[in-house]
């Protein structure tokens, strides 16, 4: 299965394309930006396979965060 993780973005990253670090509950991994130009330091993002493809607020990626964590082995792609 596929999923979408959200996660804050913690640096930004200059240059083509615009790249950005997001931490993900604590594992932090580079991603880029480019679909969400938008996207601000702090901003919590939906990555898929290393493209932030939308905004989230933080509530709503917390309660995500939360249920995947729920699910055993839930977090194993980000941390993995």
């Amino acid at each position: 299965m596929c999923l979408g993780i959200p996660g804050r973005i913690v640096e930004l990253v200059e240059g083509p394309p615009p790249m950005g670090v997001v931490d993900f509950d604590g594992v932090r991994r580079q991603v880029c930006l480019a679909y969400t130009p938008e996207a601000r330091l702090h901003d919590y993002v939906i990555v898929h396979v290393g493209f932030a493809i939308s905004r989230v607020d933080e509530e709503e990626a917390v309660r995500t965060l939360a249920v995947i964590r729920a699910i055993p082995g839930g977090m194993d792609e980000v941390s993995g």
